[in-house]
């Protein structure tokens, strides 16, 4: 569809556009492009677009898809403009980004663009972002509100506390909802006495789901707390996180969708230390691919739980981890893998199955997590950890055995170093 076309009247009634300097540059949101719309689509430049977007027609356009790359940052002004001009019409806008700034990223977020898609385009991520866009109003009114009325957490300084991570080896392995658990348990673990301060950061930048499953809001000064900064005061590390039933704290993700490299290991190390320096123990649910700050969580942790799945998609990927971190000299001895969906005791073939893949990858499976089941799936929809909404669960029992171990672990060595 040509530029003209869009410009003229048309017969073929269109649903969206792609914007950009040169279409061409990204043959990938071509290919995507006619595979969802077929011909109910055209294609505009930049200077094109601000023309469209004068006539009243423009408004009949479903979404806009955005594409620029490095070279368009000196251009940021004017695609800010049809973002603007867009938005104006109340036709949605994704952003397709080929190697751009977070900073010039996060500006086109900040005036409207409802999704971003890094370029080249992973597997079915532009069908996931047009579906995403039939109810945009009933995600913002869930998690995107500024979180005014949430109530915030409360620091107290001189503690040295641990770093947990929790990353899945596989998709579905269940890392949201095993470290939210974990963090609850934690924070809840004393029958007496004091309870320990728990801290629980969502690193999933792009769809980070820690909030959901605590049903609170994200709050803009997450972004700022993560933005690039050459130190962090208590502050702005107190005003981004929020309180959960006045026992643990919580860092949401952001509010928008942003790249995994927004945040540079330095500023993943200055954020992990001022954690441990107010809590005890920081439980981080990290995102499914390994990024540039992998290493420094990965240095920083005392265990780092891997949860897995009993089949071929997590053996593979656990061969190919620890191939990675032996040839970067990374301490693979800290990953503790936890076996999700562990089948039943009775299972004598599956129990057979595990201990073969504990063997072949060289590896020690630390805990078997049961399936718990419907009342996990109703827990994280509610948005209250099974500690709360099924105490019975058998999941959440072995959760729960998880973080008394950890307790009483990290209770012995404190009192060893007195």
């Amino acid at each position: 569809m040509s530029s003209e076309a869009l410009l003229e009247d048309d017969p073929t009634p269109l649903i969206a556009c792609t914007i950009s300097r040169d279409v061409q540059n990204f043959d990938l949101l071509i290919e995507d492009m006619e595979t969802e719309l077929g011909e109910a689509w055209g294609d505009l430049s930049f200077e094109d677009a601000r023309q469209f977007f004068r006539q009243p027609e423009s408004g009949a356009l479903k979404f806009v898809a955005i594409a620029l790359d490095h070279e368009d940052e000196s251009h940021l002004a004017l695609i800010a403009d049809l973002v603007k001009s867009a938005k104006a019409q109340d036709v949605k806008v994704i952003l397709i980004a080929d190697e751009v700034s977070p900073m010039a990223l996060h500006q086109l977020l900040q005036l409207g663009a409802e999704d971003f898609i890094p370029y080249p385009l992973p597997e079915d991520a532009l069908h996931d972002a047009i579906e995403r866009l039939d109810a945009p109003q009933k995600v913002a009114a869930v998690d995107f509100v500024e979180a005014t009325a949430a109530p915030q957490a409360q620091l107290q300084s001189g503690a040295n506390g641990i770093i947990l991570p929790v990353q899945s080896m596989a998709g579905g392995a269940g890392a949201t909802t095993i470290a939210v658990n974990l963090a609850w348990e934690l924070a809840t673990i004393e029958k007496k006495g004091p309870q320990p301060r728990v801290l629980l950061i969502d690193f999933n930048l792009q769809f980070g789901s820690v909030s959901t499953y605590l049903d609170l809001p994200r709050r803009e000064a997450v972004y700022e707390l993560l933005s690039p900064s050459d130190e962090i005061d208590d502050d702005l590390f107190k005003g981004a996180l929020l309180n959960f039933n006045d026992k643990m704290s919580v860092l949401t993700s952001p509010a928008e969708i942003l790249p995994l490299d927004f945040i540079e290991a330095q500023d993943v190390e200055r954020l992990l230390e001022k954690a441990r320096s107010h809590f005890d123990y920081v439980i981080v649910d990290m995102p499914a691919t390994l990024v540039s700050w992998t290493e420094t969580v990965l240095n920083a942790s005392e265990f780092y739980f891997a949860p897995i799945t009993l089949d071929l998609r997590s053996a593979q990927n656990i061969l190919r981890l620890r191939n990675t971190l032996k040839a970067e000299e990374l301490p693979f001895e800290k990953l503790r893998f936890l076996l999700n969906f562990a089948p039943k005791g009775i299972d004598m073939s599956a129990k057979a199955r595990i201990k073969r893949m504990a063997e072949n990858l060289e590896i020690a499976i630390d805990v078997q997590f049961p399936d718990g089941g419907r009342p996990v799936r109703e827990a994280c929809d509610q948005g209250v950890p099974l500690g709360i909404e099924a105490t019975k669960n058998p999941l959440r029992k072995e959760i729960h055995k998880l973080a008394a171990s950890i307790h009483a672990r990290q209770t012995e060595q404190l009192e060893a170093a007195q």
